[in-house]
Order: structure tokens, then sequence, then C-alpha cells
């Protein structure tokens, strides 16, 4: 167990938080989003609690890079260092070579001071010298590919394991593949959408923009809005707006299932419930099941739901495991498969993923995947409609499950590219010829998703 830091004057608030967060995220208690919302961190000042996230965020998204660096450094193997040690290096050396603003004394002091209230006080000398070596990078966090020329791509390709960026490679070509890579370093876009508990829709940018958040409108999704500028954007400011902070490519996976009032809706793996609040706006005196495996996931979501809908009387909650058999006795009109999956087209937003991530995950994942689709399947009614959806890029989650399993069900079909390009004009574009949706980080500006539209 990580020993606990206690707080003092020559460490500031912010690296003593980013610190604590970076060893247990690495020992794999946590992720960082989660930890960043928690309570501790909430007590920070405003400065501070910003100074934190860029510090955990930035390491874990350029952890690949830093470790090059580290080893290139110390002359040792990043495992040879201890845990606390590791992570004071990796804080020192993301502040000295991608944050400007940052003193280098005070990033190589306080790693220092950091590692002997670690109880790692026989490290500190070796922290010290290794940081006075480090130099600023080429390349710094922001800007374009264009703008980072080759020495800056190779950078950024070390900030995923070796292995993915060979299947990107494989799978997309190496400059999609280098896309990829610099995407997954960069601050992901803060993407909003108005709620049915949102008073003004239509005064929402007004609104916005006298707290100085300036915002565009999604390029996809109706209602959709991307955040430009503005440092007061934060799930409080949204709630009381009745905003939900959803990513724009999240948002279209809901509109894929296309619920229309008073149909049967069944919501596997639903939690946190952003895409299930979606699917209860449409649904108008029907009936949705939101199902998830997690009895702390779903008590989660039922507290969030009154926060994002008004239309919580069709909703009912059941805690199973999808990839087993179903208890339901009916069918539905409409199913929503939101699959656990790698999580590989939202590395920028949980960069911890890229270094939890092994190869052999995928085919483990692959096959519940498959079961759970299965099951989905099972149950869906004559007319009826099936999303199944991922945050995933790896195809054996995504096109080779759909076409393992859709052909043990005769009556069912995947929907094509012109349906679903005439259903859905503003999506053309994200349609393959196949008719699978997907989306991509680097030219789309969203998460990765993948859909497939089902009819039986």
């Amino acid at each position: 167990m990580a020993p606990e830091v206690k707080p003092v004057a020559r460490v500031s608030p912010a690296r003593q938080a980013a610190f604590e967060i970076l060893v247990q995220v690495d020992a794999g208690k946590a992720f960082a989003a989660d930890l960043l919302e928690g309570r501790k961190a909430a007590t920070l000042s405003d400065a501070d609690r910003a100074l934190a996230t860029e510090i955990v965020m930035g390491v874990l998204r350029w952890r690949g890079e830093i470790d090059f660096r580290l080893e290139q450094l110390s002359g040792k193997t990043i495992a040879s260092f201890d845990r606390e040690v590791a992570t004071a290096l990796r804080m020192g050396v993301y502040q000295i070579a991608f944050l400007e603003k940052i003193p280098k004394s005070a990033a190589v002091n306080e790693s220092v001071e950091l590692t002997k209230l670690a109880r790692k006080r026989s490290a500190s000398g070796l922290v010290n010298a290794v940081l006075r070596k480090c130099e600023p990078s080429q390349v710094q966090p922001g800007g374009n590919k264009s703008e980072r020329g080759k020495a800056a791509l190779a950078d950024a390709e070390r900030t995923v394991p070796s292995w993915l960026f060979e299947r990107w490679e494989k799978n997309y070509g190496r400059d999609a593949a280098a896309s990829l890579a610099v995407a997954s370093t960069q601050v992901p876009s803060t993407n909003l959408r108005t709620t049915s508990l949102c008073q003004e829709p239509a005064l929402v940018e007004e609104r916005l923009a006298e707290k100085g958040i300036a915002v565009r409108k999604g390029r996809y999704a109706a209602g959709a809005l991307v955040v430009q500028s503005g440092k007061g954007m934060n799930s409080q400011v949204a709630m009381e707006m009745g905003l939900a902070i959803q990513d724009e490519a999240s948002q279209l996976v809901a509109s894929l299932v296309a619920v229309r009032p008073g149909q049967q809706v069944l919501d596997l793996a639903a939690a946190p419930g952003m895409k299930t609040s979606l699917l209860a706006d449409a649904i108008a005196g029907g009936l949705l099941v939101a199902c998830d495996t997690n009895r702390t996931r779903l008590c989660t979501m039922r507290k969030l739901l009154p926060r994002l809908t008004t239309n919580l009387k069709p909703i009912q909650f059941v805690q199973l495991d999808a990839s087993q058999e179903l208890p339901f006795r009916q069918t539905f009109d409409r199913i929503l498969v939101d699959a656990p999956c790698s999580g590989t087209g939202t590395l920028a937003r949980n960069p911890e993923i890229k270094w939890r991530l092994a190869p052999e995950d995928l085919a483990r994942l692959a096959g519940l995947q498959s079961r759970i689709f299965r099951n989905a399947l099972d149950l869906l009614a004559p007319g009826g409609r099936l999303v199944y959806a991922t945050c995933s890029l790896e195809p054996e989650e995504n096109e080779k499950v759909v076409e393992s399993v859709l052909p043990e069900f005769p009556g069912c079909r995947l929907l094509a590219r012109r349906e679903l390009s005439e259903e859905f004009p503003t999506l053309a574009s994200l349609f393959d010829s196949r008719g699978y949706f997907h989306t991509r980080p680097d030219p789309n500006g969203t998460d990765g998703f993948f859909a497939a539209v089902i009819t039986r």
C-alpha cells in the first residue's frame, strides 16, 4: 500500500495531490479522472486544482516519452525504480520538458521533497541529479501535427505502447497511427448538450458567454456545443444550467437507436447513464429498462439521472450480468448494447488505459462482447433495432464481433450505408461502405466510437 504523504510547506498542495493520485493510478487502484473529481481534490484552490490536473493528465498522456527520457538520463530501466520514486521523476520531467511556465528549480526541488516524504529519502540524490540533467522538449502539449515535425511525432509515437502503435499502423496505416498517437497526448475538448431540464435552451450560448465561456455548435450532433475557451466550465456549472458534459460521438450513438414514443427499450451496460438519459427523453410513455452489472454504478446512475432528464417515470433499473442469460420474457423494440471495451478511442480522456491494456485483453473483451451481443439479439422484436457500440478503435471488438455473431441470427441484418445516410444525413460521412459508424479523435475531433445498427 502506498504511504500517505503528510503535507508540509516545502511541497505545494497541487504537486502533493498530483503525486498521490499518480501513485494510486499507477497501482491500478483508480482512474485519474475520478480522483481529480474526488473529495480530496475538491479541497484545492482553483489554481492548485488546475495545476494538479495538468500534471496528472500530462504525465499519463506523455508517460511513454517521459519514461524514454528518464531511462536515457539515468542509465536505468524505469522498472528498476520504486513506484513513488518513478512517480516523482515523471512529474519532474513533465514539468521541465513540457510546462514552459514552471521554473526548473521548482520542479526539481519539489520532486526531491516528494521522494523524501514518501520515505524514499535514499533516492532523493538520484532524483535531484536526473532532473537537473533534463531539458525542455522540442514539442509542447497542444498545437497541431504540421507544426511538430518528424522529431516531435517520434515523441508522440512513444506515448503509446509499441504493440498498440503497431496495431494501428497495420489497421489504419502509418500516418493515421502517428496521428492517433498524437491525438492521445492532446487535451480533448469539452462537449456539452442541453438536457430536458434546461429552462431556456435557446439562450444557453448567451448564458455561457456571460460566465466567460465561449462555445461553438458541434459538427454532427443536434444541440451539441463544444467549449472553445473559458476556465469556468465544470460539472457544477453544467448542472445549474441544465447541461450535460458528454462527448459528441457518445451523443450520436444514442441518436442511432432512434427511440420512438411508446416503445419498449433495453439499455444494457447503461451506467453512468449519459446515453440512458437521451433514450429517456425520446421514449414518452414507453418502457426503458436500464441495466448494469455493478450495483454501485447502478446506484450512482439512479442519483445522476434526475440531473439529466425530466422523464424518469418510464425507467426501470435492473442489476444483471449481460454476458449471462438475460431474465426478460418480453422482446424489445429498441436495444442499446454499449459494450464494455478497451476504450482505445478515449485515450486522451483516460490516458492510463494505455498502460493498463495488454494485447491479450482484446481477445478476452471480444469474447465478453460477443456473449452480450448474442444475448441482446435474442430479445430484439421483429421490426426492432439494436445498436452495438464501443469506444474502441480495435476491429476485434467491433466489426469482427458483429460479423462473427450476426450470421447466427438469420432474421437480423446490418443496416446499409444508404439507409443510414438517408435517415441521418448529417452523419453520412461517418458511415463506411458496409454501414458501420466510426469516429476518431484525429479527423473528427471527438472520442473514437464504433457502432453497428441492426434490424430484425
